[in-house]
């Protein structure tokens, strides 16, 4: 008698419960019409740069590491045998260097016991966020353009993603508060907040803050918010302002940042998130079951990195670096015959290139590298397809001015092609 294969494995699991993953992948805005999964934009300009010798302004880390003696304190640590599992908040003396930065910083009080928790760079600790805190049923708002893991930990969470759009303006990109208004309902549990903004470089000021503070309130929705720029504002008169010290705020929001961006050290992957003690847990309860703890030898450093005037004044110039870098690419771009916006802060400008004929921003990309030497990314892969911003930005580009100066001056030369 021959057995019978389905009794001796096991009859194979439904459609429906292996069609999970696609069903998020569909609502992250990760599979092409036939249903396949596509690569992250991010990966296929990356490749394309690889593939044709193109100057890569597409992907946002730095080409130069950040301060030395940073880099030496990791080192030390592995040294000294910092090199098995942390504790699952992360050392104390991390948690007690983040939150002596908050109190320094922003006059915010947090206890590191119970109020400051590391996670594996900022997007563990926004996707731990979301997961513990949003469900089905539940709505997810974030601003649109968004950074594009937003979309994809909503769709795990099995929250509905709603937006509000930015509108381009002379000074850049800014808050359209009918929009916002608009976006609530009474469904909003979460509000995904990010400033200064990726990828439109928008650093929202105190009075478009108390408008998302008072809707917040109003509609008794929780702030996440995304920080991990927060010392990367480029102009004097700009202001990073977190939500958190607006009156009422510190009780319902939940502030996540990053030590990657701040000292140039992307890699190492040391985030974390600070908060009332209740909402704190709900995001340790999820993450410890995540990547449990991460970045041993990361830590002390990144401690030592907080606390460090010399390191105080590396940032500092490195600010003033990139301002001046951004000034190169901008000009740059606009030479090229882009309409530019220009950012108040993080590592991104975005370019409209309709006036150069094009009106779709992907394609647009895809012809770069062999038009001009250049790799972009098209803002629709910060959009919801078929959206009114995914509309109005379909022509647009972002790209990435955290590069050595003399890439950014070359991807400038290369890119006056254009105008022909």
């Amino acid at each position: 008698m021959t057995a019978d294969p389905g009794a001796r494995h096991g009859a194979p699991p439904s459609r429906d419960r292996t069609d999970r993953w696609r069903q998020v992948a569909h609502a992250a805005g990760l599979l092409d019409a036939d249903g396949s999964v596509r690569p992250t934009i991010f990966a296929e300009m990356s490749a394309l740069a690889t593939q044709t010798g193109a100057l890569n302004l597409g992907q946002g880390f730095p080409d130069v590491d950040g301060p030395a003696s940073v880099a030496r304190a990791a080192a030390q640590a592995i040294a000294d045998g910092a090199n098995q599992y942390p504790p699952g908040s992360g050392i104390p003396a991390l948690r007690e260097a983040i939150a002596a930065h908050q109190h320094r910083r922003y006059g915010l009080v947090v206890d590191p016991g119970s109020e400051v928790l590391v996670t594996a760079g900022a997007t563990e600790a926004l996707a731990a966020a979301v997961l513990a805190l949003a469900g089905p049923g539940d709505e997810v708002l974030t601003l649109e353009p968004f950074y594009d893991a937003y979309a994809a930990v909503i769709a795990l969470a099995g929250a509905t993603h709603t937006t509000a759009g930015l509108r381009a303006a002379p000074d850049g990109f800014r808050l359209d508060v009918e929009a916002l208004t608009a976006a609530f309902t009474p469904r909003t549990r979460l509000v995904l907040l990010n400033t200064p903004h990726n990828p439109t470089g928008a650093v929202l000021t105190r009075e478009e803050l108390a408008v998302v503070a008072e809707l917040a309130t109003r509609y008794d929705a929780l702030v996440v918010t995304d920080e991990v720029y927060e010392h990367l504002v480029l102009d004097a008169d700009r202001t990073h302002v977190p939500i958190a010290t607006l009156p009422g705020m510190a009780q319902r929001t939940l502030t996540v940042s990053s030590a990657g961006k701040t000292f140039s050290f992307t890699g190492w992957k040391i985030g974390w998130v600070c908060g009332p003690a209740h909402l704190v847990d709900a995001v340790r309860t999820v993450k410890q079951f995540l990547t449990y703890v991460s970045g041993a030898p990361f830590q002390p450093a990144v401690a030592f990195a907080l606390q460090d005037e010399d390191v105080a004044a590396w940032v500092d110039s490195l600010v003033a670096s990139l301002a001046h870098r951004r000034d190169l690419l901008c000009e740059g771009l606009r030479a090229a015959g882009f309409t530019v916006a220009r950012p108040q802060g993080t590592y991104f400008v975005l370019a409209d290139a309709t006036a150069l004929g094009f009106d779709d921003g992907a394609r647009l990309c895809r012809e770069l590298p062999a038009r001009a030497g250049v790799v972009g990314v098209p803002v629709s892969a910060f959009t919801h397809p078929g959206s009114a911003v995914d509309d109005a930005l379909r022509p647009w580009v972002r790209f990435t001015f955290v590069k050595r100066e003399d890439v950014l001056v070359e991807a400038v030369a290369r890119l006056q092609q254009l105008r022909g």
